[in-house]
């Protein structure tokens, strides 16, 4: 038996080793949204922040009861102003309300932790069009002034989460040396990153290395990992990339250099995979995605461009959202480490260090009763007949991103994909009996549908999801081509 002073030493030795892998996951950030038709509870939310170590969060608004769950909590905050808002803020009164009614409210001793303020998300997408290119300057500069003369302005810095197409290197070139920003934003971007580095903020940057694959067939595949490739990119300066996030960052790290301000911070305000909604879309390729990413943040390499550095890196995201948008594409809805309900979808170790570990899940969720609403077998051929108009309004009001191609629902008959429909539809409105009729064409039952592939889901009690009424889905482009697809698919002979 050893020694008391061996005992001591591997249990100092042990503490020792703790603190290193926690300070390492509370490095971490996620990003929380609350686009979901039913929500988990933002206090449950912060207490499984908490359980996971997890200490940074960005937010998309300023959402008082979200605000009020993390006050006491010590967690780290980037609150949001939304796109919309961007216009009035160009009013320096109107900025001033606002960090009063967001920031002072909540900052004090024993309240928010707020460290940024994100001014916009992604204002200069250019599928946006332009809309938000006169406005966003203005309202950056008016929320830090607003700041400063509130009292915050040295501890909390405004910032804009940006999509990294706001940079890019020429064509005939390729290579992250020759970054730049965008043409037609360039003077506009000078503007806004010296800005920043007067003020003291990050400039932050969305990545997805998922978006490269999507939609690109001939994008090597293992270039989007972390794990090595048989095909580097070879820069003019003979820095060799193996992933396409170090040649994304260091991209950007060049275009600030080019903009005269190459030491600006830089905070990686989203990444991640998402793990259903496309045919990359996959629980195994999110787990290999996220081990070599935390991997790699844990050695704290850096990048080509800036090695041997910590990145402040805000993970995407943290629970799925069946309310959200899909007009990018049907995985919007499923970018979460967590299921919709905190439950968690795959071994991820925070740390880096690949321990086979699980996220812990959120606690005291409550779930609506185990009834599912399933196309009847008894259903008349009169009935039959209208499926296809049924199986279309289900989808419009619920999420049925999971039947599209590739997605982990897609191998079920017709009989499966209205089931599916029927069921999303009945979840999303609380089980209320009306709506598993279909006219005749469903039924409740208390057998679970799900197969090994695909999951039937049990929505959480509309009381445990801060009392919200179920949001209506978003109608878009994508949702309209999946429905009249599927309205096919059932009706087909």
């Amino acid at each position: 038996m050893a020694g008391s002073g061996d005992w001591m030493l591997a249990v100092v030795a042990f503490a020792a080793a703790a603190a290193v892998l926690l300070s390492e996951a509370e490095g971490l950030g996620v990003n929380w949204g609350t686009m979901a038709s039913h929500p988990l509870p933002p206090r449950a939310v912060v207490r499984m922040l908490q359980d996971n170590g997890i200490n940074k969060v960005k937010l998309f608004d300023a959402d008082a009861g979200t605000m009020e769950a993390l006050a006491g909590s010590g967690v780290e905050v980037m609150v949001a102003i939304p796109n919309n808002l961007l216009d009035l803020l160009t009013d320096y009164d109107a900025a001033r309300d606002w960090v009063h009614e967001n920031v002072s409210r909540y900052s004090f001793d024993g309240g928010v932790n707020i460290k940024y303020v994100a001014v916009g998300n992604e204002p200069f997408l250019s599928s946006l069009n332009g809309t938000f290119l006169n406005v966003t300057f203005p309202a950056l500069q008016n929320i830090q002034r607003a700041l400063y003369d509130a009292g915050h302005g040295d501890t909390i810095k405004a910032t804009v989460p940006l999509n990294a197409d706001v940079y890019n290197s020429p064509e005939n070139m390729q290579v992250p040396s020759a970054g730049r920003f965008r043409p037609d934003i360039a003077d506009l971007m000078t503007e806004i990153v010296q800005f920043l580095n007067q003020s003291g903020a990050p400039f932050t940057v969305n990545i997805y290395p998922f978006l490269s694959l999507y939609g690109n067939d001939n994008f090597p595949l293992d270039y989007a990992f972390f794990d090595g490739t048989t095909s580097p990119v070879v820069d003019t300066n003979g820095i060799q990339y193996t992933n396409v996030f170090d040649a994304n960052f260091d991209t950007l790290v060049s275009a600030l250099v080019a903009a005269g301000v190459g030491g600006l911070p830089i905070v990686v305000g989203e990444v991640g995979w998402p793990t259903d909604g496309d045919k990359n879309a996959r629980v195994d390729l999110a787990q290999r995605f996220y081990a070599g990413l935390l991997r790699k943040l844990a050695s704290n390499a850096g990048t080509p461009l800036r090695p041997n550095q910590y990145v402040e890196v805000y993970l995407f995201s943290l629970v799925d959202e069946d309310a959200k948008s899909v007009a990018p594409g049907n995985f919007e809805r499923h970018w979460g480490i967590l299921r919709y309900d905190g439950q968690p979808k795959y071994a991820m170790d925070l740390t880096g260090q690949g321990r086979n570990t699980a996220l812990v899940a959120a606690r005291g969720v409550a779930y609506l009763p185990r009834v599912w609403c399933v196309l009847n077998p008894r259903a008349t051929p009169d009935a039959m007949s209208r499926i296809g108009d049924n199986v279309n309004y289900a989808c419009t009001y619920a999420d049925c991103t999971s039947l599209g191609y590739g997605s982990t629902c897609n191998g079920m008959d017709a009989a499966g994909n209205a089931s599916y429909a029927f069921n999303a539809y009945f979840q999303v409105q609380n089980q209320v009996e009306e709506s598993c009729g279909f006219q005749g064409l469903a039924v409740q039952t208390q057998q679970d549908p799900s197969t090994n592939a695909c999951n039937f889901t049990i929505q959480i009690e509309p009381s445990a999801a801060a009392g919200r009424r179920p949001a209506v889905v978003a109608v878009t482009v994508a949702t309209a081509v999946l429905v009249s697809v599927l309205a096919v698919m059932v009706t087909a002979p």
